[in-house]
């Protein structure tokens, strides 16, 4: 029995279409998945890239060991806190495969992907892949929405005036502040990803093959204290350790917060159509093959929204018939800058943190009230 996979809410079939806004005016305006599906089909993109993928995890696990022994030849330096940054971004890519995997984009067969993830976030990564892939499923199911996307739930940043105006404390003044802190709040984001997962691994909620899980995150810290202090002394050890989380941090942070922040945010029980769904709350980040290795394809979020198991490599030749597609029914499509995307995000954190008002709730999602 596989786990879970990260395959969205889109329909059971391309036939039967998202599920639309039944008997308001605004469904006849609803742009339909059906039609968009079908021409991603026919152009091939759904088919799995397998070369592709044994492509980038070769190169990631050579990366790996080069980092590795880098950080033996430099154990006599603080130099060695380089290749600690360093294996921070590797992992970053570990994840990213870990990810790939969970939404099946991997292979063929569902239980190899499960492998794959499982491989790289548990064992690999060293966060439990079960956590992760059950709340990034109910992200998927209704992005940005209020009440059904756990990633709404910071216990750092407030995304809603709702939110901000409900912290108390040391964290109203953090809220108050948090434009300006996002990006040093980054670097304890590692160590955050950590401590949650450890929390549901360890919890009494049932967890799909908590026992392997253990053991592939057990084996992960038991083999990374291990070598820490086979090459580093206690003190270099344990810097090597918080330099590594920090960058984690930071990389994970800078990949995924551009995709969602600032963009609407759906109010709590409002039904929209599949398409605007994954559509509007979305936001693209325009970029060469550095962009794209260093957000693993998340910046193609609007294609990977619409298309969860669609292989990484596609994403840009999606992205052509999905903006088009758009265009023609009419449906906002949101992409800028690297830097633009970033602007976007703390100017929205700001705005929220002062409760002033700005682009918090989907205007689609007002009508359809």
């Amino acid at each position: 029995m596989t786990g879970p996979a990260l395959t969205g809410s889109a329909p059971p079939s391309p036939a039967a279409g998202p599920a639309a806004v039944g008997g308001r005016p605004r469904e006849r305006q609803v742009s339909s998945y059906r039609e968009l599906s079908r021409r991603v089909r026919a152009a091939g993109l759904l088919e799995r890239r397998r070369a592709d993928y044994w492509r980038r995890i070769v190169l990631t696990a050579l990366a790996w060991t080069a980092v590795v022994a880098a950080a033996a030849l430099l154990r006599d330096s603080w130099l060695v806190l380089l290749a600690a940054g360093a294996l921070a971004l590797v992992t970053t890519q570990m994840a990213f495969l870990g990810h790939d995997g969970a939404h099946r984009q991997v292979f063929a067969s569902a239980r190899a992907n499960e492998v794959a993830g499982r491989v790289f976030a548990s064992l690999m990564t060293g966060l439990s892949y079960g956590w992760w892939t059950g709340k990034h499923t109910r992200h998927h199911q209704a992005p940005n929405q209020v009440g059904v996307d756990g990633d709404l739930d910071s216990k750092a940043l407030a995304f809603t005036p709702e939110a901000a105006r409900a912290r108390r404390g040391p964290r109203a003044w953090i809220t108050r502040h948090q434009g300006w802190l996002f990006f040093p709040l980054l670097l304890l984001q590692g160590l955050n990803l950590h401590v949650d997962s450890t929390r549901r691994l360890l919890g009494r909620r049932a967890l799909p093959r908590r026992r392997v899980e253990v053991a592939l995150v057990a084996a992960h810290w038991a083999a990374a204290a291990s070598l820490l202090l086979l090459l580093l002394p206690p003190g270099r050890a344990a810097a090597f350790a918080g330099v590594h989380l920090a960058v984690l941090g930071v990389a994970m942070g800078l990949a995924f917060a551009p995709n969602h922040v600032g963009m609407p945010v759906v109010p709590r029980g409002a039904k929209v159509d599949f398409l605007q769904r994954q559509v509007l709350m979305s936001r693209d980040v325009r970029g060469g093959p550095l962009v794209d290795l260093a957000m693993g394809g998340l910046n193609y979020q609007v294609e990977h929204h619409l298309f969860p198991s669609m292989p990484r490599a596609n994403l840009r030749q999606a992205q052509v018939l999905v903006r088009a597609y758009c265009a023609e029914q009419g449906v906002l499509y949101t992409e800028t800058s690297v830097l633009g995307a970033y602007r976007a995000v703390v100017g929205h954190l700001h705005r929220v943190g002062v409760h002033a008002p700005g682009t918090f709730s989907c205007p689609l999602a007002r009508e359809l009230r």
